[in-house]
């Protein structure tokens, strides 16, 4: 199986998966619209100990965003790149991904708060909330 590689605009992170992303979905919630200043995310789920930073892990800083779960970024050039538990990197950004990521997204979720000036145009199944085996 070939490694999964990534990292931020600036260069400045970069990380690699040793196994293959899971679960893949473009998310319509406000905290994920906000920390991403676009009309969704699209996210891939990772198995913590398939994940590692190869560089730059000083500059990553970290918000609480939602119970139990924080986001990591890129302190220089602001890149979001993962979702953390207290176990490790449970997501990451399929954007920071190089390459293809060989997964491709599986549904839009939280479309129930989704940007009022963002249309849906594509066949995937919509979800107002977590879809069904993709909760966290």
């Amino acid at each position: 199986m070939a490694m999964i590689k990534g990292g931020c605009l600036c260069g400045a992170v970069r990380y690699e998966i040793t196994g293959a992303l899971g679960v893949t979905g473009h998310c319509h919630c406000s905290t994920c619209r906000r920390s991403h200043g676009a009309a969704f995310a699209t996210w891939a789920t990772v198995e913590p100990v398939q994940f590692r930073w190869t560089s730059g892990a000083d500059e990553i800083t970290e918000f609480d965003s939602s119970p139990g779960l924080k986001r990591c970024f890129c302190r220089r050039c602001g890149s979001p790149l993962a979702i953390t538990e207290s176990d490790g990197v449970h997501g990451i950004v399929l954007g920071t991904v190089d390459g293809d990521p060989g997964v491709r997204p599986l549904a839009h979720m939280f479309v129930g708060s989704k940007a009022p000036w963002h249309e849906i145009a594509d066949d995937l199944p919509q979800f107002d909330e977590w879809p069904p085996g993709m909760e966290p």
